[in-house]
């Protein structure tokens, strides 16, 4: 089987990274996670994409074996976003999804293991915090007017707005066609609710409410 790459939106807090970290842990591979918003175009200040891979490489003790099974989760994706009209050079947008399709180096200090990356999953992950207009506007485009239209202002209070997802809103929010290209499923994740917040509190095993039993006990 060969493997999808994933692309997971949510809201901050809904657990993101925490997901990916406990899918590492029961599958026992070597994870290395990291942040788009330090990713910069080879050559400037700031990490690449080679530099990532050497992350994996030192969670794996640098095994190549084992970290090309591994797995990367590149969050605050949404932070690589193609700047929209801007007249300055974007080293940290539409470049670095450019550098990740095919990663070159071009640093010296990058030690010389090769690691093929073929059967790496990578995990991206954002919050895309103005995808909910992007969606909403394109809902409301099949908005008629006459009986059994819908109405535009139908999917304004709708919670699961961010499920109704395309490839072609993350476009216009500024990712690349050959980037979208290779992450092929795109899932969101929801906000937590009162509920679920409880639920942490209360149900794990270590859950803080347990923690703080135990510590009054003794």
């Amino acid at each position: 089987l060969q493997k999808s790459n994933i692309l997971m939106l949510g809201p901050t807090g809904s657990g993101k990274t925490y997901l990916v970290k406990t899918l590492a842990k029961l599958l026992d591979v070597p994870l290395a996670i990291t942040d788009a918003t330090s990713l910069t175009e080879a050559g400037y200040i700031g990490d690449d994409i080679e530099s990532v891979v050497s992350k994996l490489l030192a969670a794996a003790d640098n095994d190549v074996e084992r970290a090309e099974t591994g797995i990367i989760f590149i969050d605050e994706i949404d932070k690589i976003a193609k700047k929209q009209n801007t007249s300055s050079r974007d080293v940290s947008g539409e470049s670095v999804q450019q550098g990740m399709l095919g990663a070159t180096s071009k640093n010296a200090m990058v030690p010389l293991a090769t690691v093929n990356t073929k059967n790496i999953l990578f995990i991206c992950g954002g919050a895309f915090p103005d995808l909910e207009d992007i969606i909403k506007e394109r809902l409301n485009k099949q908005a008629a007017i006459g009986f059994q239209s819908e109405l535009t202002d139908k999917y304004d209070n709708d919670p699961n707005v961010m499920k109704k997802v395309t490839s072609e809103d993350l476009r216009k929010f500024g990712m690349i066609p050959e980037f979208l290209g290779r992450l092929p499923i795109v899932f969101t994740l929801d906000g937590l609710t009162e509920d679920m917040l409880v639920k942490i509190l209360t149900d794990p095993k270590n859950a803080i409410i347990k923690q703080y039993q135990k510590l009054l006990e003794l």
